[in-house]
């Protein structure tokens, strides 16, 4: 990626397995004020678990680990740079009014690799520094349009298929579908199927790729003509 650091990680997800191309948004469970791109790159690298890019949205820093054209290892971990034997430590970031034991704990590493890491053409890694309880688009988006101009160049539609990811305490509502994920464009982490992943929350898309997102799958929008109706869920 033009003007981005490079931070070549150990080993990354092998060859990509072809389909539509796919970009996924996931957050590191870092203070952006604090912990630098490099340095959750850093870390990720000996969690085993590189992404293709670290990016810190206050300070505008982008470190790519690995290339495009290979899968990355970051899909199936947690939000979480600490070492996976500390499952159940207290959660340095869990937020006001959060305490106990963090619901990331032990979700640390991505062992065995989950196989949506290399399902698509294309299959972008974004590692976001900051925290699924405080979506990153509520703060400065310092360096988005480097990252957006990238995905661009190589053919990455600017679409949510499976609408705006869920928010951080209801991740596990949110839409995994594997019709949707077929069809490529942005993701969510908790939006990928076989991954447990509650990130990067209810993030606002449209500062993101700048378009309006579909309606979720199984969702009936409201009838017209002021009669209004209860959202029904498809059985």
């Amino acid at each position: 990626m033009p003007g981005a650091g490079q931070l070549r990680g150990a080993a990354d997800g092998g060859p990509l397995q072809g389909g539509a191309p796919r970009a996924v948004w996931q957050a590191v469970g870092a203070d952006p004020g604090e912990v630098s791109a490099r340095s959750a790159a850093e870390r990720l690298c000996e969690l085993g678990r590189a992404s293709h890019l670290t990016w810190n949205p206050r300070s505008g820093e982008i470190v790519q680990l690995v290339s495009i054209l290979r899968a990355g290892r970051s899909l199936g971990g947690g939000e979480c740079l600490a070492s996976p034997d500390r499952a159940g430590a207290q959660d340095p970031g869990a937020g006001p009014g959060r305490s106990g034991a963090s619901p990331l704990a032990g979700r640390g590493g991505a062992s065995p690799l989950a196989g949506v890491n290399s399902e698509g053409r294309l299959c972008v890694q974004i590692c976001v520094v900051g925290f699924a309880w405080d979506p990153f688009t509520g703060g400065p988006l310092t360096g988005l349009r480097h990252i957006m101009d990238w995905l661009d160049s190589w053919g990455m539609p600017r679409r949510w298929p499976a609408g705006p990811p869920a928010a951080f305490d209801c991740e596990y509502t949110g839409c995994r579908s594997r019709r949707l994920w077929a069809a490529g464009g942005h993701f969510g982490a908790s939006q990928v199927p076989d991954c447990a992943t509650a990130g990067p929350g209810e993030i606002e898309i449209e500062r993101l790729t700048g378009r309006t997102a579909p309606r979720r799958e199984g969702i009936r929008p409201p009838a017209r003509g002021g009669q209004a109706r209860a959202l029904t869920r498809a059985g």
